[in-house]
């Protein structure tokens, strides 16, 4: 089922009132029926990896004051149960997913596939399978958002289990990976989600952080776990009070 305008607002954490303008201006791709706005989560998706949310809506999250968490008029245990579950979603899938430096691939396939061989066994894929679905998302389109990051991922897999997973990978040098702003790659989040939902929501969360710039200059640090971890952690409450 296609996204209706408070479903976009909840993943990208903004007011109905900010899609319903980024609609009005043309800066977000959806279609109508029965007179009522949808969006394709394909292209929602797209739209999140393309230089439209730089170029064109100018911050990811246009202000302090359109920004809200979460955004449904909820009990207020419900509210909180739903913050906690997604305000943090971001740290464990980390935390879960894992760190690596030492994959030594300098090209994209390579890389990729190089990854899938380290993590298959304890995710349950299979690495060739994984391989090729992650390599046919990139002929699609290339994964990667603007400032040296790439968020690889495949909507034709999806986990089995409570736990979202990301795989952050440090490469040995950065890639070139067909960014729209031309620069090569110097983080990789392959992205593992047990829904559609959540794995919009995590999507919508790291291209938000690869547009902060203490993040990116810390990522270009390469951080151990733990202070990666610690500052995602940081983060997401930082977003989660707003």
């Amino acid at each position: 089922m296609d996204l209706k305008i408070k479903d976009v607002a909840e993943l990208l954490n903004v007011s109905e009132t900010t899609i319903r303008r980024w609609l009005a201006e043309g800066k977000i791709p959806a279609y109508r029926l029965h007179h009522q706005y949808r969006f394709s989560r394909i292209e929602i998706e797209n739209w999140m990896l393309s230089c439209r949310l730089q170029k064109e809506t100018g911050n990811f999250l246009p202000s302090e004051e359109e920004q809200i968490y979460p955004q449904k008029k909820e009990k207020r245990e419900d509210q909180d149960t739903k913050k906690g579950m997604q305000q943090f979603s971001l740290f464990r899938a980390i935390h879960r997913g894992g760190i690596f430096t030492d994959i030594r691939s300098t090209k994209k396939e390579d890389l990729i596939r190089e990854t899938m061989d380290r993590v298959s066994d304890d995710l349950g894929m299979d690495p060739l399978v994984m391989a090729d679905l992650l390599l046919d998302r990139e002929k699609l389109m290339p994964t990667a958002l603007n400032n040296g990051i790439a968020v690889p991922h495949t909507r034709d897999f999806l986990l089995k289990g409570p736990t979202d997973v990301v795989v952050v990978v440090f490469p040995k040098t950065p890639i070139d990976w067909g960014a729209l702003d031309e620069n090569p790659v110097h983080t990789i989040f392959f992205l593992f989600a047990c829904d559609d939902k959540r794995h919009l929501h995590l999507l919508a969360k790291l291209a938000h952080l690869s547009s902060n710039d203490e993040a990116l200059e810390l990522m270009r640090s390469k951080p151990l776990k733990k202070e990666l971890l610690d500052y995602v952690k940081d983060w997401e409450s930082s977003v989660g009070e707003r």
